[in-house]
């Protein structure tokens, strides 16, 4: 069965270009041009990923990814940014979106893309659902990893976490007490270049910390090593 992509942009050029070199790629395509026809399609239709424009009539691209976490639509979404939007693509990335491309993009590109988040995302809820998989956690703390489940529990408690929130966790528990560098969190997690754009890394680490730590300003699991990256270690007294 075909993987099913919406594109959401209001440029008619580039949703022609995406869907054209999309369904020569294998895929099912949904479009829409504006952001309240694209979340009403991704509600209704559930495709498998959402390419989301950040500038869009109605509601932006940002409130649309906002407006879908929050209701629990976690359809990966790989947003479309033009090179003069940092603060938004920090934001949209601190909302739920799973990564980002800067236009102008190669259709070349864009395919690599949503190849390696499908590929990715597949072997998550693959994992998810099979529930007679026995696995050891890895236990750091009140926190309980188990990788080939892509779960997570702090407290006994399941965390709500998306896919590279997940992959991010798990990379930094393997490398316990090892301080890995952001440029090394890039290639593991995301697993292409991101041409040095660390600040993806840093977003990410935010949102665990408000998930596992206590003090956000004072963290027991996820420790900044100044000038290097982050490690984890065991929380102090345990």
């Amino acid at each position: 069965m075909k993987k099913k992509v919406l594109v959401v942009d209001d440029e008619q050029s580039i949703v022609t270009l995406l869907k054209y070199n999309l369904e020569q790629g294998g895929y099912e395509v949904l479009t829409a041009l504006d952001g309240e026809e694209g979340k009403e399609k991704a509600i209704r239709d559930r495709p498998d990923m959402i390419i989301l424009d950040l500038m869009l009539p109605g509601i932006d691209g940002i409130e649309v990814c906002k407006q879908l976490r929050q209701q629990q639509v976690m359809i990966p979404i790989l947003m479309l940014t033009a090179k003069d939007d940092e603060l938004d693509k920090i934001l949209g990335l601190e909302l739920g979106a799973d990564d980002y491309m800067v236009k102008p993009f190669s259709p070349r590109e864009v395919l690599a893309r949503v190849k390696a988040i499908l590929r990715r995302t597949e072997q998550y809820q693959e994992k998810q659902h099979n529930e007679s998989e026995i696995e050891e956690a890895v236990i750091i703390g009140n926190l309980a990893i188990y990788p080939e489940r892509f779960e997570a529990l702090y407290n006994g408690e399941l965390l709500t976490l998306t896919l590279k929130e997940f992959e991010l966790l798990n990379c930094l528990a393997q490398n316990k007490n090892r301080v890995l560098t952001r440029d090394q969190l890039l290639s593991t997690v995301w697993n292409y270049d991101f041409a040095g754009d660390t600040r993806i890394v840093d977003v990410h680490i935010s949102h665990l910390r408000e998930k596992i730590e206590a003090d956000t300003k004072k963290p027991d699991y996820i420790k900044t090593i100044r000038g290097l990256g982050y490690k984890m270690e065991d929380p102090k007294g345990q």
